[in-house]
């Protein structure tokens, strides 16, 4: 069995959820038994039962298909089990014990010390389960089956691939536990989540917090929440309110004396300011759980179809991220290369990234909302349209919207892409219609920020236009974006911009893909949409997909594929190992106009 958390070292050690912190936590990573059950005799052989050890060994959070993980098996192993032993310290003992998965891709079924405890579908997505009721004292065991479904392409996926070999615009795939896994204490009455809503127009927060644990006091118990909010040390809000049910909502205004300021304490790229927000609960005087977290004041809007951040017009200089790594493909090695991809992002001239067909860590979205990154929100994608899909798909991006509403990085929604999960969205009601859901179930979960229905083409309701152009001749592209009547007649791949009746309604138009020149820069061989042979070449591409957008009095925004190569793609402004093939200054001129 595995030796005390204490004595291994920590991989990925940093708080997994750093809007919602609290101090007593334990971090799980690093060496965890693991088996693969190929034979699928786990169930009946009950290894979440067993006392003899699993087979191999893994280190968590990497899965096994990558280097980090100390297997690097790129093999198809659809069901794995995993199982760690822990000991809880001393000083949580009475506590309730919460066992929490950042993600696990894509069904896991958890047990501890033979109980159990929770089952989770979607590999994106975090979930828990209390587990106090199953510890005992010394050690105690927790046993992970994961499954994935690597043939099934009804499964929101993204880009992970269904065979063996990665090809085309398909990667390595991921199966199993990828991000952190840890414990936390709390006492019985304990804060469960806060969503809170900016408003700058009104100078103020509203908010809605959740609070567990309320029917075991007694009738006369008065509790309390305490919100204190901090703008670089000094207090703006100090908000206390009665909590006499499990939802409690209201709004906290902020302290007048920032509120003429021309907004410096808003939150944007160039300054990403944010507000330290601590929060206490009160049973009878008496704290009895304290969580800290923060927030950004900031406003995505569009306002006579201008596309607007804090209620200005704001040009996105996007650049697409797939959120790959070549030692951990889907999951950062450290925090570090977080912060790196940023600052490399930000330092060729961008101003966001669309993440494209992953929903990323939380620690990436912190280091965003910290270093200041615009972040459209996106889904892994299916490929295939069935009820199974349908509810898959719909539970796991609500389960996103909710993990993600904090953050002031994400700007825009991105349920769908390119039709992926709706293929005959030209023709077929049904899918439409399914399209139109996933619109309005985002709008109704979160009215102030911006969804694209479908980006790329094949569009209905929507708030932006976003448009997939992979043509490489700058004169064509001129002509293309020089009106909205030449624009909108565009069919991208020969697709429709919009379908079942739907037209175009003002809405702020962006070229919302485009780019992708391959350029080999390493010795990984690869392909790209269209060819660079050197640095001028690349260089002079690179201006001449670039400069039309700026010239076009319709294009609101842009984003360039990709940031990075990965696996076989070539296209990226960056080797797979993050090597800029030009230099840095040289792409922020051409980024950001200045070299048009």
């Amino acid at each position: 069995m595995n030796s005390a958390i204490s004595q291994q070292p920590q991989l990925r050690p940093e708080h997994p959820q750093p809007q919602w912190e609290r101090k007593q936590w334990l971090n799980l990573n690093g060496e965890w038994e693991f088996e693969m059950d190929d034979q699928r005799t786990g169930d009946s052989n009950r290894l979440y039962a067993q006392e003899q050890s699993l087979s191999g060994r893994i280190q968590v959070p990497y899965c096994y298909q990558s280097k980090l993980s100390g297997i690097t098996d790129t093999g198809i192993h659809d069901l794995v089990w995993y199982r760690k032993s822990f000991t809880l310290p001393a000083d949580w003992t009475s506590k309730q014990i919460l066992l929490h998965f950042g993600a696990v891709d894509y069904k896991a079924d958890v047990w501890v010390n033979r109980q159990h405890v929770v089952s989770h579908e979607g590999g994106h997505t975090p979930f828990f389960a209390n587990i106090t009721h199953t510890l005992q004292d010394g050690d105690n065991i927790i046993t992970v089956r994961a499954e994935d479904y690597s043939k099934d392409n009804a499964l929101p996926r993204g880009k992970q691939y269904w065979k063996e070999k990665s090809e085309s615009i398909f990667y390595t795939s991921t199966t199993g536990i990828w991000q952190t896994v840890w414990l936390e204490a709390v006492n019985t009455v304990h804060m469960d989540k806060v969503k809170f809503t900016p408003d700058i127009d009104r100078n103020e927060v509203l908010y809605r917090l959740y609070v567990n644990g309320l029917a075991s006091l007694a009738a006369a118990s008065k509790v309390e929440a305490c919100f204190t909010v901090t703008f670089k040390g000094k207090v703006m809000a100090e908000h206390r309110i009665r909590v006499n049910h499990r939802e409690e909502w209201g709004s906290i205004g902020l302290n007048n004396e920032y509120n003429n300021r021309g907004g410096e304490y808003h939150w944007t790229p160039e300054n990403p300011n944010l507000l330290d927000v601590s929060l206490q609960l009160l049973v009878d005087g008496q704290v009895t759980d304290e969580v800290a977290s923060y927030l950004g004041m900031r406003k995505v809007s569009i306002q006579y179809g201008k596309l607007s951040l804090n209620n200005h017009p704001y040009t996105m200089r996007l650049v697409l991220d797939q959120g790959y790594f070549p030692e951990g493909l889907l999951t950062a090695p450290t925090d570090a290369d977080f912060i790196k991809d940023i600052e490399l992002t930000k330092s060729m001239g961008f101003n966001g990234v669309r993440k494209h067909q992953k929903t990323e860590d939380p620690r990436f979205l912190y280091w965003a909302d910290r270093m200041g990154l615009l972040v459209w929100g996106e889904a892994a994608n299916a490929y295939q349209f069935t009820p199974t899909y349908v509810n898959r798909f719909m539970n796991e991006w609500q389960e996103i919207i909710e993990r993600d509403y904090n953050h002031p990085s994400i700007v825009v929604w991105v349920p769908l892409n390119e039709s992926w999960g709706i293929p005959l969205a030209k023709t077929d009601t049904c899918q439409q219609h399914h399209g139109l859901a996933m619109y309005h179930t985002t709008k109704s979960l979160d009215p102030t920020r911006p969804v694209i229905f479908n980006d790329g083409w094949e569009m209905m309701t929507t708030d932006i236009v976003g448009i997939h152009d992979y043509e490489w001749r700058e004169q064509v592209l001129a002509e293309r974006y020089a009106t909205v009547e030449s624009t909108v007649q565009y069919s991208p791949s020969m697709n429709p911009l919009f379908v079942g009746g739907a037209q175009y309604e003002g809405q702020p138009i962006l070229v919302t893909e485009f780019g992708g020149i391959k350029f080999k820069k390493s010795e990984w061989e690869g392909w790209g949409y269209s060819g660079a042979e050197d640095d001028e070449d690349f260089k002079a591409r690179l201006q001449a997909v670039i400069h039309p957008l700026y010239l076009s009095p319709v294009v609101q925004g842009f984003c360039y594929t990709q940031l990075t190569d990965v696996e076989q793609e070539i296209n990226g402004l960056l080797t797979y190992d993050r090597e800029p093939k030009l230099p840095l200054e040289v792409i922020h001129r051409i980024v950001t106009g200045q070299g048009l």
